[in-house]
């Protein structure tokens, strides 16, 4: 039945068997390794999701033990320093907690690069601002904000994220948010503070600065009983050797300025040869690349000046590897889903259109579109309620939207570079003069920082 299946004659079932009985003890041996052996392999082909187990243990070993504080910060109605002191600031935050672990800080000890998460909070209309750090680092943190800001006040203050149910959305709550990501490759910077400030000598006397912030600390002050907004940044200290975007900062910037010649095609070796033996001449050298102009700079046009500028501003700064999200979250008899999109223009509004721009990240935005597979649409609750919790949770961890996974470096998926300048932007402490809202904590004017710290 076989060979007339297969189309086989008695001649080729004979070959065949002839074979097989050949075959026979090699063919043993190779099961009997198999049999005993199987498992070799598998080390190698499991090792990837091994090394992904181990290391996040030991991390979360690690991170229990480095346990991190949420400090508040208070200040007076009249700040006079001004935003560049909160530049300044960051990047003395960011040379104290940088520090790559070696290989066996990090698979022994799971030792990995901490972060900041700098909250800008609406509880019920109330807004707090609050910096979250390992507590090792407490005084000395303590030390570069009172060395900028003596005025202010600073105090460790429980999580506010735990005065809600763990289990949001539930029957009485409900929320809304979602993580934003860039347009641009990281190189391209976001409108900073000194593009918003008044140029003429009469608005600088009278106005002093135009507060980017001031967008936002007014959405914030729109939420009312049985609500509350979060912002959330999240920022690690980045090197241009763990995410190269100085070095693609410097390759887009030298092709806007033409610098990046493209060499002539080279022919084959072998028509070169085949040549030579036909016609007997010998292979002529290859010619150089004449350059069109010898000042390519000067055929830029203004708007091409200035995006070059602003890439090479960002690059010579330090910087911090950051994600961005908020959550509007109330109970549902408050819960007003049209307050949820408040921060948009604050976001928004540091955007330009030649430049970079903060959009909201689809896969976290609380949202589920119709597809046109209807069955699909049955699971839309569920996945709709999936997504609210993973960004809670998100949130809550403090960590990146790629979560647990090891990615997330591209500028597209939620993880972007922001320097000292852009950070500074998003995260300072606004004075009267520009966030003349009752809803902000006001201290006492202080001339000094606590004598407590001085000490110490």
């Amino acid at each position: 039945m076989i060979s007339q299946f297969f189309y086989l004659s008695s001649r080729d079932i004979e070959i065949l068997t002839q074979i097989f009985i050949f075959l026979k003890p090699f063919l043993s041996v190779v099961w009997k390794i198999i049999k005993n052996w199987y498992w070799l392999p598998l080390p190698f082909f499991l090792w990837k999701y091994f090394s992904f187990l181990w290391l996040s243990w030991k991390n979360d070993v690690f991170a229990a033990k480095d346990k991190c504080i949420l400090l508040e910060v208070k200040f007076p109605e009249e700040i006079s320093k001004p935003i560049r002191a909160m530049e300044t600031v960051m990047d003395g935050l960011r040379q104290v907690l940088y520090q790559l672990p070696d290989w066996w800080e990090k698979w022994i000890d799971g030792e990995f690069q901490r972060s900041y998460s700098f909250e800008i909070v609406s509880i019920e209309g109330a807004i707090h601002f609050f910096i979250r750090f390992p507590e090792r680092l407490k005084d000395v943190v303590e030390a570069i904000i009172y060395g900028e800001y003596p005025m202010v006040e600073l105090s460790v203050a429980k999580d506010y994220t735990k005065n809600v149910p763990q289990d949001i959305p539930n029957k009485e709550w409900d929320l809304w948010g979602t993580d934003y990501r860039f347009l641009k490759p990281n190189c391209y910077p976001i409108k900073t503070y000194p593009y918003f400030e008044k140029e003429t000598a009469l608005e600088v006397e009278e106005e002093r600065v135009v507060d980017p912030l001031s967008l936002l600390l007014e959405s914030l002050s729109k939420i009312g009983p049985g609500e509350q907004l979060w912002v959330q940044i999240g920022a690690k200290p980045i090197t241009d050797a763990e995410l190269p975007w100085i070095t693609e900062g410097k390759k887009i910037r030298d092709e806007l300025v033409k610098r990046v010649s493209k060499k002539p095609p080279q022919k084959p070796i072998i028509l070169d040869a085949l040549n030579v033996v036909i016609s007997g001449t010998p292979p002529s050298p290859p010619q150089e690349e004449k350059k069109e102009t010898p000042m390519p700079e000067m055929m830029l046009t203004p708007g091409e000046k200035e995006v070059i500028k602003r890439i090479e501003e960002k690059i010579a700064k330090p910087a911090f590897k950051c994600n961005i999200r908020f959550i509007y979250l109330g109970k549902r008899e408050y819960f007003n889903k049209a307050k949820a999109k408040l921060p948009f223009a604050f976001f928004a509004a540091l955007g330009t259109e030649n430049l970079n721009f903060l959009v909201p990240l689809g896969k976290t935005l609380t949202k589920i579109k119709k597809s046109w597979f209807l069955p699909l649409n049955l699971l839309r609750d569920r996945r709709l309620y999936v997504k609210k919790r993973k960004l809670f949770k998100n949130y809550i961890r403090r960590v990146d939207p790629s979560y647990p996974s090891p990615k997330g470096a591209d500028y597209s998926t939620g993880s972007f570079v922001l320097n000292v300048e852009e950070l500074a932007t998003i995260f300072h402490f606004p004075s009267k003069a520009a966030a003349p809202y009752y809803t902000l904590p006001r201290i006492e004017v202080k001339g000094e920082p606590p004598i407590q710290l001085l000490k110490e």
